[in-house]
Parts: structure tokens; sequence; C-alpha cells
């Protein structure tokens, strides 16, 4: 199915993911996850973004995301590179861009999703391999929602917030989620959405998308229209 435009609604959490070029690491060094993070920071500020989850990885970013506005997020996404790339090119000695091709996005229904999303988002680099637990991995908003330390780059969602009413009980909540894992049906939901660009929800939810942002938000599908034949035969 061919991919639609890309859909960007104010106000709704989106799961971004963005890779290096022909699959090379984009961080190589300590300095470079946190100088990412910082910008990342300045830009969601700029842009009005609220950054709700995120992962870096050597080769790849994944970020959970909610725009103010239908430009925020491309501006935001625009910002970081236009900072970044000239950084990590003048740093290694190299030239042109660094990125696979435009970054994905999906958005997601946030009551449904937005806890499976951000677990599978935190969860990236135990699936990498680059740690056995998610307290060990210092490039994630995980240590944050842990409550392990206090990271300024996060912009708690409501969703995270409504899970207890003081930091001590939304962070134990947190923790026994993400000690549930991830079900399998989620995971393939989340990544199929990711990487086709579709909205993540139920049939519902995104019915009343399409209405809300008046256009097709799922690809048609295959085949031709069904004929009606309203001659009566001989």
């Amino acid at each position: 199915m061919a991919r639609l435009p890309r859909l960007v609604v104010p106000n709704q959490p989106h799961y971004i993911v963005q890779r290096g070029l022909n699959g090379q690491e984009v961080f190589l060094d300590a300095e470079d996850f946190s100088s990412f993070i910082a910008w990342m920071r300045a830009a969601a500020r700029l842009y009005k973004v609220a950054v709700h989850a995120y992962t870096l990885l050597p080769g790849e970013l994944h970020l959970l995301a909610s725009p103010s506005d239908e430009e925020g997020l491309g501006g935001m996404m625009q910002w970081i590179g236009r900072h970044y790339v000239p950084y990590f090119n003048q740093k290694y000695g190299r030239a042109g861009t660094l990125w696979q091709g435009r970054y994905k996005t999906s958005v997601i229904e946030a009551e449904r999703y937005f806890i499976p999303c951000s677990k599978y988002i935190e969860f990236a680099a135990v699936r990498a391999r680059l740690a056995d637990g998610l307290e060990q991995y210092q490039w994630s908003s995980y240590p944050h929602h842990a409550g392990i330390r206090q990271d300024g780059a996060v912009n708690d969602h409501p969703i995270y917030w409504a899970l207890g009413n003081t930091p001590f009980q939304r962070e134990a909540a947190y923790i026994e989620l993400a000690a549930q894992g991830l079900a399998g049906m989620d995971q393939r939901a989340i990544e199929a959405a990711a990487l086709k660009g579709w909205p993540l929800g139920s049939d519902k939810w995104k019915a009343e998308l399409e209405r809300r942002m008046k256009r097709q938000v799922l690809p048609a599908k295959r085949g031709r229209p069904r004929k009606t034949d309203d001659s009566v035969p001989n």
C-alpha cells in the first residue's frame, strides 16, 4: 500500500522513528548522545512539542511526542537536524546527510496505546541487547519515569500523571507496568503503524480522526471498487 501524506494531529501523541543512513551509527560517544538530547530539549520548547518518551540507540532514535500544532513536529525535527548533523560531520570528518530518508511517524490513540508505545520505545535498548534491564541504559526516558533521575527533556503526559497521586506512586506504577513487558500483539501493531505511517488506534478512533482532520488517514483497500448493477435481468 502506498504511503499517505504525513499526518500530524495537534495535541495527540506521535511515535517517531529515524535511522542512520545505510544503517550507520549516528551516536558514537557520550558527547553525541548528550548533545542530541540537549538540542532535542531546546527544539521541543521552541516549537512547543511535548516529548513524553525517548530512546537513542547508536544507529537510530525513537520518540513519543505531542505537537501543539501541525507544523511543530516537522519544525522540531528539522531544527535538531540543522544543529546535530553539522556537529557530527565536523567532529568525525564527514559530509552529507546523516539520516536514512525522512523520519517516520504514526499518530496514536493515547488512551489505548500511550503506555504500550512508551514501553516499546524504552525497551529498544534491551531488544538491541545494549542493556540487560531498562534501568541500565542511560540514553532513554525510562530512568525519569522510574524515578531514578529527573530528565528535563521529558514532558510527562496526563496518562502518566494518572498512574498515581504522588511522584512515588506514579514511578512505582510505571515500574510495575514495565515489568509486565509488552504484549506481542501491541508490539506488532506499533511496528506496523510506524513502518507505514498509519495511525494506531481503534476503528472508532480512526473514523473520528478522519472526521476531525477532514482527510483520509488509512490507505484505500486493494482492488477495484465494487460495481453496482441496478438493471433487471431479462
